[in-house]
């Protein structure tokens, strides 16, 4: 399996949240990971903090963050060239789908810890 670089957008340090679980996950299968929440944190090894970093080499992002929040997200997301957007439930979003597929990003309304669990990451 390739290592999928990944930006997870919405990263929180509360076990109970699946942006936690996705970040967990995604390092035990060897993922490269950088993350985004709402405040600093860490989960595992990966640190985070509030701010759109320029991060390079990314393959996915994967959103855990209300579609309501996500217009403040479109330029950035963009801009790191990502090859697909992870639209998990409750993250769907038509407008960001179309504007991503626009520049050549796949998107997927998906789970990443069922993409994960069943090798399809």
């Amino acid at each position: 399996m390739a290592n999928k670089k990944t930006l997870v957008i919405g990263a929180s340090e509360d076990p109970a949240r699946y942006s936690y679980l996705a970040i967990n996950n995604l390092r035990k299968k060897g993922h490269d990971v950088v993350a985004i929440g709402n405040r600093p944190g860490k989960v595992a090894d990966v640190a985070f903090g509030k701010d759109k970093e320029p991060f390079e080499g990314i393959d996915t992002v994967t959103l855990y963050i209300n579609p309501t929040r996500q217009p403040d997200y479109y330029d950035y997301i963009v801009s790191l060239h990502p090859q697909r957007i992870i639209f998990n439930p409750g993250t769907e979003n038509p407008e960001l789908e179309q504007l991503a597929e626009s520049k050549g990003i796949r998107t997927m309304e998906a789970c990443t810890l069922v993409l994960l669990s069943t090798g399809q990451f």
